[in-house]
């Protein structure tokens, strides 16, 4: 019988009891954050989460890079913006590393294969509206691979899931950013015609 202020009230109990989960607590403790509830495949959400993880780290190279080499009449503002988009894509991937530790894995790193680990690609553009336009485009394939991802993952590992739902979130204002970026550029070119 669960011991559960739930089940003394009438209700039907919603945790397990008390002894059985300390019992397990006990049980596999060099597993750390997985326990025996844990409900996904840990194996394929640490693989997932390198892809994850590479994809960030491309992010922060591509936007670093247009950092330096953006030029031009709105480039000092454009170049803050990247700037501010490489740190936050950093913070995304230490919040990943730190996950797949949690849950047994290691964080894959090596920079051989990380191109094609990524789910966007490393395109330098050639100008800045190249640049904030292939950075809108990797963007947008981040937005669409971590939303699958949350879905994939669902009620089976519900923190891994809020952490890919929270850098969603964040690559969602990201391509906003850069969308707004884009038509003010395209609205000054106009207006200097």
């Amino acid at each position: 019988m669960a011991n559960t202020s739930a089940h003394r009230n009438g209700a039907a109990p919603f945790l397990t009891d008390i002894e059985t989960l300390r019992k397990r607590a006990r049980e596999n403790m060099d597993r750390g954050a997985v326990t025996t509830n844990y409900g996904a495949d840990r194996d394929a959400v640490v693989e997932v989460l390198n892809a994850a993880l590479a994809t960030e780290i491309i992010c922060v190279l591509r936007y670093k890079r247009h950092y330096f080499m953006a030029q031009g009449i709105a480039s000092e503002s454009v170049r803050a913006e990247f700037l501010t988009h490489a740190g936050e894509e950093q913070m995304h991937a230490d919040q990943l590393c730190e996950r797949i530790v949690q849950l047994g894995g290691e964080p894959d790193l090596n920079p051989e294969g990380m191109a094609t680990r990524s789910h966007s690609e490393y395109v330098e553009g050639d100008d800045l509206v190249d640049m904030i336009r292939e950075d809108l485009v990797a963007e947008r394939i981040a937005i669409e691979s971590y939303r699958e991802i949350v879905q994939w993952l669902g009620d089976k590992d519900p923190t891994t899931r809020r952490i890919m739902e929270d850098i969603l979130a964040k690559e969602e204002e990201h391509a906003e950013d850069l969308n707004s970026m884009l038509q003010d550029m395209a609205m000054g070119m106009s207006s200097r015609q």
